[in-house]
């Protein structure tokens, strides 16, 4: 994925690190999103027989975390790629 972005002259970061939050008070605990695209959309990568409710979790945290507002959830371990798009 990171050289097809870079291929593709697309503003992104891999393994962006997110600070966790509590009521305001910082955890000591952090989030990493596979990849941040355009400082907009978090993209998430998987290979596993189906996307569960735990990946669409995740997702959630990383959203509400970064301030995206729209994140992908890949999963390439099925025949056909598997594309969701989770929005917050």
């Amino acid at each position: 994925m990171e050289l097809e972005f870079q291929k593709q002259s697309l503003l992104f970061e891999r393994e962006k690190e997110f600070p966790v939050y509590y009521k305001s008070i910082l955890l000591d605990h952090k989030f990493f999103a596979d990849f941040v695209l355009l400082n907009a959309v978090i993209l998430e990568i998987k290979s596993k027989k189906e996307i569960c409710d735990e990946d669409f979790a995740q997702t959630i945290n990383y959203l509400k975390c970064s301030g995206c507002m729209v994140g992908l959830l890949l999963n390439f371990g099925r025949k056909t790629l598997e594309i969701k798009r989770v929005v917050f």
